[in-house]
């Protein structure tokens, strides 16, 4: 079993107003902001491969010639100092192929930026489930590569390392894809170490809607099944190559989820399976993974697998046993019972969001009351 560590020298100054932390961690290079200004042509818009609430991400070249992603936080961030130091903590030490590499960060002045390795081909948010044009083909074959790569990461931060790691925010925007479409889960930001002899951690809630564990929700007890119900989700959004939520749809159709669910019941899931995928698809094995999909997201936590077993179903080791298959957790339902003034006040009076793109999802308020969130994040 691996173990991994890193060690921060925390230093507390003032610069122009601003404060500054961080200073040493092991096996991560500290770039200079004028580094990363020549990199990238001073962030020029021509640079610029991304946006959300937490500032700009930019294509650049560093002086050895190596392509990066540069994730600058804007002064707005909702990502803080604290996601900033867990986002390096977590996986300044660690080596997997489905994890996403690091090269370094730079904190100068006010400045926080973290510098990625380049993934040529984007984020699933932006290929298979983005409303624009795209080139790309998702045959079964890259799909089911896609799916296995996720769960063999995820089974690597859950069960190969110590202490094991709760990313909290399994969603198709952090999912990131090679040159020959091996995926690399992104944005450790939110990241949880979870130590083997606890039953649970709990915690302040964050997470990101639709992919958002109810128990974990409500109750604010995080355990690894939450990123296993967050897997779920995006397993069936990469089969069906439909997001977990879309208001254009009628309103029976709206929440992936529930239609899964339904037509599961019915016996009709290869009606969700994506046509774009081709005369390739092996329907059997398609409905297999939306079955898988469902397992990941029973509404009881105890119910759902783990990742490695996960792993062996994908792969065609374990048998899919859906005949003991319960109702899915569904955040709306649990949710359209009224909680008590004191819940609400005590829930929402701290709440913030976390970065999400605003062109897809908008700046909505977080409450217990409704539970009207894209974003939310506890502190």
């Amino acid at each position: 079993m691996t173990k991994f560590s890193c060690c921060f020298g925390k230093v507390a100054s003032r610069k122009g107003g601003v404060h500054r932390e961080l200073l040493d961690v092991e096996n991560m290079r500290l770039y200079t902001y004028k580094d990363l200004q020549i990199a990238t042509q001073y962030f020029s818009p021509e640079s610029k491969i991304g946006e959300g609430g937490f500032g700009s991400v930019y294509k650049g070249t560093l002086k050895d010639g190596s392509v990066v992603a540069i994730k600058v936080l804007s002064d707005e961030s909702r990502q803080g100092v604290r996601e900033f130091l867990t986002e390096i903590t977590v996986i300044s030490d660690i080596q997997q192929e489905n994890l996403v590499k690091l090269h370094g960060y730079c904190v100068e002045e006010d400045h926080r930026i973290l510098v990625y390795g380049f993934l040529k081909n984007g984020s699933l948010d932006q290929t298979l489930l983005g409303s624009g044009h795209c080139s790309i083909k998702f045959t079964w074959e890259i799909r089911r590569k896609i799916c296995i790569g996720v769960a063999k990461g995820l089974a690597y931060l859950h069960e190969e390392i110590q202490p094991h790691i709760i990313h909290r925010d399994i969603k198709a925007s952090n999912i990131l894809l090679d040159e020959d479409f091996t995926p690399k889960i992104s944005d450790f930001g939110l990241a949880k170490l979870f130590p083997s002899h606890l039953t649970h951690v709990s915690t302040r809630i964050a997470g990101t809607q639709g992919y958002l564990a109810p128990e974990y929700a409500i109750r604010g007890q995080l355990t690894r099944k939450a990123d296993i119900y967050s897997f779920g989700i995006l397993l069936l959004e990469i089969v069906t190559g439909r997001p977990n939520q879309n208001r254009r749809l009628p309103v029976e159709e709206q929440y992936l989820l529930e239609r899964v669910w339904q037509l599961y019941r019915e016996g009709n899931l290869e009606l969700l399976v994506d046509t774009r995928i081709g005369e390739d698809v092996d329907i059997d094995e398609t409905c297999r993974y939306l079955k898988i999909g469902l397992l990941c997201t029973q509404s009881l936590p105890k119910s759902r697998p783990s990742m490695s077993d996960v792993m062996k179903m994908l792969n065609g080791e374990m048998d899919v046993t859906d005949t003991d298959l319960s109702d899915p957790g569904l955040l709306n339902e649990l949710m359209s019972t009224k909680t008590t003034k004191n819940n609400t006040s005590a829930t929402s009076s701290s709440a913030s969001g976390k970065q999400v793109d605003s062109s897809m999802y908008g700046d909505t308020t977080t409450s217990y009351a409704n539970m009207s969130f894209t974003t939310i994040t506890y502190r």
